[in-house]
């Protein structure tokens, strides 16, 4: 009830919009669905130092961005495709799928990979990025 007119009006807490007119229809609820591909290097000093490829992953940190710099200029020069070579090097289960991480939602992923995919636009490659899985290049494909 507005005290200042002495009718009603109609406020929605999801937008924060009020108005005198009821509303005509239910709100959509915004989504922040996004959807990438990513290649994952892992390291010794990764969360989990093993994968479908290696028991027991040695490599350094370096090493990881050294690789993935590597195979982010093979993709961007067009010498291979990106979910071939994801289907080949990564070292995430996601490999079998080309790197596909399919449809996730803001707070599913590491934050560091969230905000790298959030930086980017559909069609857009990363360069490295770190997370405690490993060092990562992404394709943000939705």
């Amino acid at each position: 009830m507005s005290k200042s007119r002495g009718i009603e009006y109609y406020f929605n807490r999801t937008t924060g919009e009020s108005r005198w007119e009821p509303p005509t229809e239910e709100p959509r609820a915004r989504t922040t669905k996004m959807r990438a591909s990513h290649l994952l290097v892992k390291h010794a000093g990764s969360r989990k130092p093993s994968s479908w490829k290696e028991a027991n992953i040695t490599r350094t940190k370096q090493e990881a961005t050294a690789a993935v710099e590597q195979f982010r200029e093979q993709i961007a020069s067009g010498q291979v495709q990106f979910a071939d070579l994801a289907a080949k090097e990564s070292d995430c289960s996601s490999a079998r799928r080309g790197g596909d991480l399919g449809w996730f939602d803001r707070g599913q992923m590491q934050p560091a990979f969230e905000k790298a995919v959030l930086a980017l636009k559909p069609g857009e490659l990363s360069g490295p990025v770190e997370s405690d899985s490993g060092v990562h290049i992404i394709l943000r494909t939705g």
